[in-house]
């Protein structure tokens, strides 16, 4: 018996049905790329309930985009008025007293008149000798969480805690460690050791101000190293290890190298920070009023945010110490500024020689 088949006489192929019966038969319109094949079905729920897009959904999408665009846009424009409305308070009520002598002077007259130099020198040795400090421990802490930890190890989720936990703790508490651990235990260590018990680093000083502030910024300079070093490719760090090179060399060579214009990021922020905070420096080395410039790291020394604070708040004259203020904030703004300036240039020149030593 003579099956049919696709042979000439076969009967023809039936059409497709479902399994209830029904029978479907292509139209014309229906066909696509492929001939006899069914038409794209519209979306269906898991009950087979068919879902075709209505004007309707089309309209409501659009008015969410337009809402969306609108409240983020308006978002924007609040944030830059406010940023608008202070640097124009500040410079209108400040710029007519920044003057060569303001910027060149020591305060004097119960800080009525004079200058504010020492407050300036005070503030830039403080950011220095804090990214001194900060930079080597928290890219070493980076490099170690990165490179060498067994991610799902004890110690390096302590220091993971250790870090978040540190990233929330008040800037006050840290005034209080650095008195407690720096200055009265580090320092009356060295005093003890070296000068026969005199008082000469276990007092407030400028080296505990800045170690204090290098705690403070530590978890900033650690997460922005993490995800530089992360962002390195892992093919790098594989073509490093094929050449014979060692891990150590690898890292030194290839990976800090691609990684150097994140962790400047990091610098940027902790030096953003580092500026404008007072309340770790009040029992670690600001000092109220001195007019001399410190000599040593073991001396006070005037910062310009305590400087601001103290004018606002214990001036004997507010009327006259008015215009010293709002010039003094108007410095603090323009020197963190260039300070963030200065790494956001050395950052932008890291990579245009990176990019060229690539291609």
């Amino acid at each position: 018996m003579k099956r049919p088949g696709n042979r000439v006489g076969s009967p023809p192929a039936s059409p497709a049905a479902d399994h209830r019966g029904r029978v479907w038969e292509p139209s014309q319109g229906s066909h696509d790329s492929r001939v006899g094949s069914p038409p794209a079905s519209p979306a269906a729920d898991h009950r087979g309930r068919v879902w075709e897009p209505s004007q309707g959904s089309h309209h409501s999408h659009r008015l969410g985009d337009v809402a969306l665009a609108l409240g983020s846009g308006l978002a924007v424009a609040l944030v830059l008025l406010i940023v608008v409305v202070i640097l124009g308070d500040v410079t209108y009520n400040g710029a007519s007293h920044l003057t060569l002598g303001f910027l060149t002077q020591a305060p004097r007259d119960g800080m009525t008149a004079g200058g504010i130099f020492p407050a300036i020198f005070g503030t830039v040795a403080l950011v220095v000798l804090m990214t001194l400090a900060v930079l080597p421990a928290g890219v070493a802490t980076a490099i170690y969480l990165s490179e060498y930890a067994n991610p799902g190890s004890r110690l390096t989720r302590l220091v993971r805690v250790a870090v978040n936990n540190l990233a929330g703790v008040p800037s006050i508490v840290f005034g209080l460690f650095g008195l407690g651990f720096f200055v009265q235990f580090v320092g009356a260590g060295i005093d003890r050791a070296l000068y026969g018990g005199q008082r000469i680093f276990g007092q407030p000083a400028l080296v505990w101000a800045a170690l204090t502030m290098a705690v403070l910024t530590l978890p900033v300079v650690i997460v922005a190293t993490e995800e530089a070093l992360a962002a390195v490719p892992r093919e790098l760090r594989l073509a490093s290890a094929a050449l014979g090179a060692s891990r150590l060399q690898t890292i030194v060579r290839v990976v800090l190298p691609q990684a150097l214009p994140g962790i400047l990021t990091g610098a940027i922020l902790a030096i953003s920070r580092g500026a404008g905070e007072v309340a770790p420096i009040l029992f670690t080395g600001v000092a109220y009023f001195l007019p001399k410039l410190p000599g040593s790291l073991h001396d006070q020394f005037m910062q310009l945010g305590y400087h601001v604070y103290v004018l606002s708040t214990q001036s004997p004259d507010v009327d006259a110490t008015r215009p010293i203020l709002y010039a003094t904030v108007l410095v603090l703004l323009l020197l963190t500024f260039a300070l963030n300036a200065t790494a956001v240039v050395v950052r932008s020149h890291m990579r245009r020689r990176f990019a060229g030593a690539a291609s």
